[in-house]
């Protein structure tokens, strides 16, 4: 059982990625309301950048910028491992992916912002009922 415990600790930044993914999941698929979709898909977004984030993470290892080029190019005595450096391409693709995910929460919003002007409410149900109608 002790063991167990130590696990979930150790790999809390994982736990935290299921929890968010399944809270904006909930949010997207069961909720009626146009806005709460749309926060729930946030969250899921939220939720895929620290997953990738946290697989880009590594103990005990540095940012991949070598300190002094004549020994990176075989002039000094230490060689370069890959294993004492983070990989910097996660992270990377993370920030393109928060850009990604804030301009499309703001497209969401704007067409939220629309559909309310021309049906006069959020909720599905409503929305749907209405564009039957004519």
């Amino acid at each position: 059982m002790n063991d167990i415990l130590t696990l979930v600790i150790a790999k809390y930044n994982y736990w935290a990625f299921v929890v968010l993914m399944m809270i904006g999941l909930y949010g997207m698929i069961i909720k009626k309301n146009l806005v709460k979709k749309i926060i729930g898909m946030s969250i899921f977004q939220t939720a895929i950048i620290l997953f990738y984030v946290s697989i880009g993470a590594k103990e005990n290892a540095t940012i991949p910028i070598v300190a002094h080029g004549s020994e990176a190019a075989g002039h000094g005595s230490s060689t370069i491992q890959a294993i004492d450096y983070i990989n910097p391409l996660p992270h990377v693709l993370m920030l393109t992916a928060i850009v990604v995910s804030v301009a499309t929460l703001g497209v969401a919003l704007a067409l939220a912002i629309r559909i309310y002007r021309q049906y006069h409410t959020l909720e599905e149900d409503d929305i749907l009922s209405r564009i039957n109608q004519s």
